[in-house]
Order: structure tokens, then C-alpha cells, then sequence
């Protein structure tokens, strides 16, 4: 089992897997982390933009001493356009963020048409790593889908159930997280809860257990949850957190990050290859470890 941040990157330099990663539009604050990954023999770059820009950055870098290619485009919209056409086509095998706007890219990668869905949608799972446990846990979607209706949370738990696997979490606990712990008409984030519990219980996700509606506390501490007479074995030992919308997710990864302090990587997940995004609060150290991620995906179906 895939307990930490060091096991995700122990398991991709151990395998050599040497995935392509694609980054369009690269430049400075791209480079040292793609360099590291590089120097960690995880990957080999594949640069999409304007190489007379691309080459001098590289000097003095473990990339220039060793395989890597890059496709010359003068335009950004164009770079980013090769770079996801060369991913979905099996040119590449990862797709990372380069120096393009979150939104730009975000939209690109979903595109219906001429993006990288496998399914509905794509979305985001942030994966954290406990300090005081030995263990990792997943709180998805963070950052792409803004008020996903109960279909869409399907595909969403449906992504994460993926990802889980794929970190050898055999039976997720999964907390469907809502206002309060009870079923409340009035408060639609619980009637999904329930709904989701209930498939569950049906085994419409496979071997799983989905526990919901539930608040914090009762996700986090077992006897707070039978304080409030919730029973359940998910409670005290979720692996998945689904938050009910963006408003919840996207503050909560960054508290956790910030007030916190504990250690994040992201990817996203429902898509043909792993996409990776740059986001402002992931450690330099952390984006090599998700890139490693990746890698990991890739190897192991994801």
C-alpha cells in the first residue's frame, strides 16, 4: 500500500519508467521543476513552444545532458493545442501545466471535442499526507467542477475510486460531506449524501464504503460521531473526503495547506492521461512527487 508522499516517488524511480511529459509553453518557473524530475529519472520532457526561448533556459541543466525534444510553436493557444493532440494520441504519456493561464488550460483539457475526457467530466483530487498516521487521504473535487449536480458527484466519486486503487487502498472509506450529519430536505448536500450512501450500500461503486451525509467532525472523530448516533466503520478512518461543491473543497485544500501545514499534491483524474496542474500552494518538492504520481498512473493504468 501507497502510504506516503516518498513511497509515490520511491515506486516511479524504482520502476525507471521514464514517461513523456508534455509542457506546453514552458519557461523559468516551469523548467527547475520538470529538471528535477528529470535528474530523479522519472521522465523525459517533451517542450511545445518557441524553441529559441526553450533552449537557453536549459543550459546548465540535468535535461540538456540527457534525451529530450522540443516541438517549435510560436503561439501559445497553438503550444497548447499540439501539446494535449500529442497526449491524447500516445505521443505523450502525461500532460503538465506550463506557464498558461489555470483557466485557459483547464478549459482546453475538458474540451468535449478536442480535449482529454475519458467520460462527463473531469475533476481534481488533492491528496494530502497525514502527520501522525502513516497514510494518505484524498479530498476531490477541489478545483474544477464549481456546483456538481448528484450525476456529476457520481463521476467524481467514480474518478477518486480510480485514483484510490491505484494507490493500493483496497476497500476506500469514502465521507460525503455535507452542512450536518442528518438528511435534511432543505439542504440538498445531504440528500446526495444519502443517495451516495445508499448506492453504496447496493454495491453500485464495487468494494467500497460511502458514509453520508456527514460533518466534519463526524468524518474525522469516531466518537464525535457516536455522540451524534452516527454508526459506521468509515468514521475516524476515511481515505475519501467528497466535499458537496467547490466552495467547500477549493478553501478547505488551501487551509489545509496554510493553517495546516501539511503536505499536498493534486492531479486530475477522469481524463485519458494524467494531467497535472500548477498550483501556487504545491511545494517545489511536492510538484516532482506529483509529476512521480503520474508516472506511477500511467504504469499502473490510471
Amino acid at each position: 500500500m501507497i502510504k506516503s508522499f516518498r513511497d509515490i516517488r520511491n515506486v516511479s524511480q524504482q520502476k525507471s519508467l521514464m514517461n513523456k511529459l508534455a509542457i506546453p509553453w514552458a519557461g523559468t518557473k516551469t523548467i527547475p521543476t520538470v529538471d528535477a524530475a528529470v535528474a530523479a529519472q522519472i521522465i523525459t520532457p517533451l517542450f511545445i513552444g518557441r524553441g529559441k526561448e526553450i533552449e537557453p533556459i536549459l543550459k546548465d541543466t540535468c535535461i540538456a545532458m540527457g534525451n529530450y525534444e522540443i516541438v517549435d510553436v510560436n503561439d501559445q493557444d497553438a503550444a497548447l493545442s499540439q501539446a494535449i493532440a500529442m497526449t491524447r494520441d500516445g505521443q505523450a504519456d502525461i500532460l503538465m501545466q506550463g506557464q498558461i493561464s489555470h483557466q485557459t488550460f483547464i478549459d482546453a483539457v475538458v474540451n468535449k471535442n478536442s480535449g482529454l475526457l475519458t467520460g462527463k467530466l473531469a475533476s481534481f483530487v488533492s491528496i494530502y499526507q497525514l502527520k501522525k498516521k502513516d497514510k494518505l487521504i484524498l479530498i476531490t473535487d477541489t478545483y474544477i467542477n464549481n456546483r456538481p449536480s448528484l450525476p456529476d458527484k457520481v463521476t467524481i466519486l467514480e474518478n477518486a475510486l480510480g485514483l484510490s486503487r491505484i494507490l493500493d487502498i483496497e476497500t476506500p472509506r469514502v465521507a460525503a460531506l455535507a452542512s450536518i450529519e442528518q438528511v435534511n430536505p432543505a439542504i440538498p448536500s445531504t440528500l446526495d449524501a444519502a443517495i451516495l450512501s445508499k448506492m453504496s450500500q447496493r454495491r453500485q461503486f464495487g468494494s467500497v464504503v460511502v458514509e453520508g451525509p456527514l460533518d466534519i467532525d463526524c468524518a474525522l472523530d469516531k466518537k464525535a460521531a457516536q455522540r451524534k448516533g452516527v454508526q459506521s466503520e468509515v468514521t475516524g478512518t476515511v481515505d475519501i473526503y467528497l466535499v458537496p461543491d467547490i466552495d467547500v473543497g477549493y478553501p478547505l485544500s488551501q487551509l489545509l495547506v496554510f493553517i495546516g501545514k501539511m503536505q499536498m499534491i493534486g492531479i486530475v483524474a477522469g481524463t485519458k492521461r494524467p494531467v497535472i496542474l500548477d498550483l501556487p500552494f504545491v511545494s517545489a518538492e511536492n510538484k516532482v512527487t506529483e509529476i512521480a504520481l503520474a508516472a506511477m498512473m500511467c504504469e499502473r493504468g490510471g
